[in-house]
């Protein structure tokens, strides 16, 4: 209950006019923060929905699949360039912005990934450090201005944060071939 608490309180402070401005006026901010944070508070909501509606998630997402899809078509759909933009000037592209990351992205992260085999997980690790690679290469190579109410500039930052994302995830998915899982009390 107090994850739910904490993340409620977060997710109100995300809303407030004065944060929501100041996370957007910057590219990589709106990407790379205020994006990951509304996640961020759909997994802190997760055991509070999982104890209120248990046989939702237990019919729904009993292996963790449907779940890890839908959570990877709605990322997919917030890198694209044209949805961030859309966030910024059209007001149900913002209202599904704060209500599709936490609640289609955040929980079913949170509820499939325990439920997850191990090949389930590094298929997922290899296919976002793909998905940030594309993305850095969409952002940096691109010659012309990608999203309208951003600079050139913040779209190339942008895209190096995307290419350094990837290589992190790159990195943590290599490390983990290499350590026993069991020495941790994981399986």
């Amino acid at each position: 209950m107090k994850q739910a608490i904490y993340g409620l309180g977060i997710y109100l402070f995300l809303m407030l006019p004065p944060v929501v401005t100041l996370l957007e006026s910057i590219m990589v901010v709106h990407m790379h923060m205020q994006m990951p944070l509304l996640v961020m508070v759909g997994m802190l909501f997760t055991p509070f929905l999982q104890q209120t509606f248990p046989a939702f998630f237990e019919k729904w997402n009993e292996n963790g699949v449907p779940g890890i899809v839908l959570f990877m078509i709605i990322i997919s759909y917030w890198m694209i360039p044209r949805t961030m933009d859309e966030a910024l000037t059209v007001s149900a592209a913002e209202i599904f912005k704060f209500i599709s990351l936490p609640f289609l992205a955040g929980v079913p992260l949170r509820d499939s990934w325990s439920k997850l085999t191990i090949k389930g997980k590094n298929s997922i690790f290899i296919l976002l450090s793909i998905l940030f690679g594309i993305m850095a290469w969409i952002y940096i190579l691109s010659p012309n201005q990608i999203c309208n109410s951003y600079l050139i500039k913040e779209q190339k930052a942008l895209g190096w944060t995307f290419l350094l994302t990837g290589l992190c995830i790159v990195i943590y998915f290599i490390q983990t071939l290499f350590i026993d899982k069991e020495e941790y009390g994981e399986t």
